[in-house]
């Protein structure tokens, strides 16, 4: 969740999650999971810093995220992995959508392409 909030620049909680015919589009992780998706990742950056963030670099950020909220905690990286991530020294492979973020998503089927 600290790597999500820095991309976004502001800390997220469950309160400020929107709800809309029970669907939790405002609940920051699924936001990513969604940007991640459609490729849309811009989105998720802090409006501050949009004009001197490398793209590329928070696609990284948000794929090592969304691998480190797995369901499956064998499905998540050592901290070792994750900065060896960050450092761009391996290459992360896209992360499925956890389960959680699908059901509140109300997509089962979300898949990060």
């Amino acid at each position: 969740m600290v790597l999500l909030e820095i991309v976004s620049g502001s800390r997220k909680s469950s309160k400020q999650a929107s709800s809309q015919n029970g669907v939790h589009e405002g609940y920051f992780p699924v936001r990513v999971a969604r940007g991640l998706v459609d490729g849309d990742v811009a989105s998720l950056v802090d409006a501050k810093l949009l004009d001197e963030v490398n793209l590329e670099e928070v696609e990284r950020v948000c794929k090592v995220a969304c691998w480190c909220i797995q369901d499956d905690e064998l499905d998540r990286p050592t901290m070792t992995e994750v900065v060896r991530f960050l450092e761009c020294l391996s290459e992360v492979e896209t992360p499925p959508v956890p389960r959680l973020l699908q059901a509140i998503a109300g997509q089962p089927n979300l898949k990060i392409m």
